[in-house]
């Protein structure tokens, strides 16, 4: 599988190759910033509409816009390293992980993006 391949090789570093996140994810660091989230069912992946995940991936986390204003972020942009068509792979291979319900609900937040 060509996401899971390229998950590897670029983002399970920080988010764990089961996905899994980095420990005590939603507790800030000691420079204030929050450890990489889990990208399984237990994250909050699945909140966030298609669009905005590709946008995350691909510009890193940019206050105001895919994250809170004056927030500040580990995630890198990674518009230089993987192409669209490879982001999409990391997302769809994330997402085959996911339970049907936890899949449909993703579903239905991007199309209430969408509309």
């Amino acid at each position: 599988m060509q996401g899971k391949a390229i998950y590897a090789n670029n983002c399970a570093a920080c988010h764990g190759e089961a996905l899994q996140g980095q420990p005590n994810w939603r507790e800030r660091m000691s420079n204030g910033r929050l450890p990489a989230p889990p990208h399984d069912k237990s994250g909050h992946t699945w909140h966030h509409p298609d669009a905005m995940l590709v946008d995350m991936v691909k510009n890193g986390l940019v206050p105001g816009k895919t994250a809170p204003p004056g927030y500040v972020s580990d995630m890198p942009a990674y518009r230089d390293i993987l192409s669209d068509q490879e982001i999409i792979a990391v997302l769809t291979y994330i997402k085959s992980t996911w339970p049907p319900k936890v899949l449909e609900a993703q579903k239905e937040v991007t199309l209430q993006q969408q509309n």
